[in-house]
């Protein structure tokens, strides 16, 4: 009889897999689906000259802000940084490079790399700085400006549900970036604050396939940063 493996993992074996150099998608959408016990992890063992895609660089004091006040980001690509202070601090002081992607078309480029495209054609942007240094194709009478894909080494995750096989439940905005992460990474690790057996979760609301989830780890208490009411 055929059985589906478990993914269930140790965090430190987990997360050792992230060596220095490595891209890291960081899922979350503010506070929401940000995975701080995977970051916590992160800056304990301490991979040196990442590059963090994240939509946003958290707070001071919070999430990213760990990452950085531990030197170990060379680079982020996000939409915007104005809630971090140390971000912009950094930035300006160029310990670290910061890419600003509008949030739309980061989101679309996250999507395209993981459905397995090259980029795509978009109108957003044309005139303005988001065109600088992109290639503009025009069709029919339209100009529009290509946007790579954007992909990443590893994506990691926070899901309200799992599965042993990786099957994920998202809770409200922390389904903006999460799943589309995962699926644009080559390697993600999931940190899930419930897990339930295979099988409980309803197809209907099985949000992101374990197919797209190498790694889960059970969350057995929930760091005091999540205690912020996303439902």
């Amino acid at each position: 009889m055929f059985t589906l493996p478990s993914k269930f993992n140790r965090i430190e074996e987990a997360v050792s897999q992230i060596r220095d150099g490595a891209v890291v998608m960081i899922g979350g959408f503010g506070v929401p689906g940000t995975p701080f016990l995977l970051i916590k992890e992160l800056v304990r063992q301490g991979p040196r000259h990442l590059t963090v895609i994240k939509n946003d660089a958290n707070e001071a004091g919070s999430g990213v802000d760990w990452l950085l006040e531990n030197g170990q980001v060379d680079r982020i690509i996000t939409s915007h940084i104005g809630l971090n202070s140390n971000a912009v601090r950094m930035m300006n002081e160029r310990r670290i490079e910061v890419e600003f992607v509008p949030q739309g078309i980061l989101a679309e480029r996250i999507r395209a790399a993981g459905a397995g495209l090259i980029g795509f054609v978009t109108d957003v942007g044309i005139d303005t700085e988001v065109a600088t240094g992109k290639q503009s194709i025009e069709i029919g009478d339209t100009v529009g400006i290509l946007e790579t894909a954007l992909a990443a080494d590893f994506a990691l995750v926070h899901a309200e549900k799992s599965d042993p096989f990786g099957n994920l439940t998202f809770s409200a905005a922390a389904r903006n970036f999460n799943p589309i992460m995962a699926m644009a990474a080559g390697q993600t690790i999931a940190e899930a604050e419930t897990c339930v057996d295979l099988g409980a979760i309803e197809p209907d609301n099985v949000h992101l396939p374990g197919t797209f989830v190498d790694h889960i780890i059970e969350m057995f208490e929930l760091p005091e940063t999540s205690n912020v009411v996303e439902r």
